[in-house]
């Protein structure tokens, strides 16, 4: 009978797949805070922290990260280098990534297009990190780990965290628009998607006959 291993197999189509994941992930988020149509869950958090403090986006970005990464530890959740690699590629990268879409005219249609651009990005985005299973981000992480401490069901747990999140940073100056809402309602169907087309298989080892 065929075992099979999950860590080791296909490292290196793994650790390209997470990085380009990431890469574009940062984007998405750049893209939707650009549009200034409603940013996503935790981006509106980040918003309004910024709003209060001289840190730039990514600098609170790596911040919130590294605090939610603080709420495994009760939780006895462990990170692989897929979370690690999250907090910090994302939180390098979108501080450049806004700077470059600045430069856009603040057209609506403009902003339409980065908005639907963004969601449909982050979708694709979502699929490539976690399709190459190198560990759950830190808020998927948190998430994961809430339901199994608390028996709770994925979606309650998860829309409870998200709505907080939401509530906290509009009181604190985060943008919510359409597009949060429409980020919110897409964004399950377009990870259901990709997850199908970018989940690294896991590769079968014979183990050895005994003689």
């Amino acid at each position: 009978m065929p075992s099979w291993i999950a860590p080791g197999a296909r490292p290196v189509r793994r650790g390209v797949q997470l990085l380009i994941g990431l890469v574009l992930y940062a984007l998405s988020i750049a893209m939707l805070v650009d549009a200034g149509l409603g940013s996503m869950p935790w981006d509106v958090l980040t918003q309004g922290i910024v709003r209060h403090t001289d840190l730039s986006f990514g600098t609170v970005t790596l911040l919130v990260g590294l605090v939610v990464l603080a709420c495994w530890i009760p939780l006895r959740q462990r990170p692989g280098v897929g979370t690690v690699a999250n907090v910090i590629v994302i939180s390098v990268l979108v501080d450049p990534f806004l700077a470059l879409l600045g430069v856009l005219p603040d057209a609506m249609g403009v902003r339409i297009a980065l908005a639907a651009g963004g969601i449909l990005l982050n979708g694709l985005a979502t699929g490539l990190y976690v399709g190459a299973r190198l560990g759950p981000g830190p808020r998927d992480g948190l998430m994961t780990g809430l339901v199994r401490r608390t028996g709770r069901s994925v979606r309650l747990v998860r829309t409870t965290i998200e709505v907080a999140v939401v509530a906290v940073g509009w009181l604190l100056g985060g943008t919510v628009g359409f597009a949060t809402l429409a980020y919110a309602l897409a964004i399950g169907p377009l990870v259901h998607v990709f997850l199908a087309w970018l989940t690294v298989a896991e590769v079968p080892v014979e183990e050895p006959v005994a003689v």
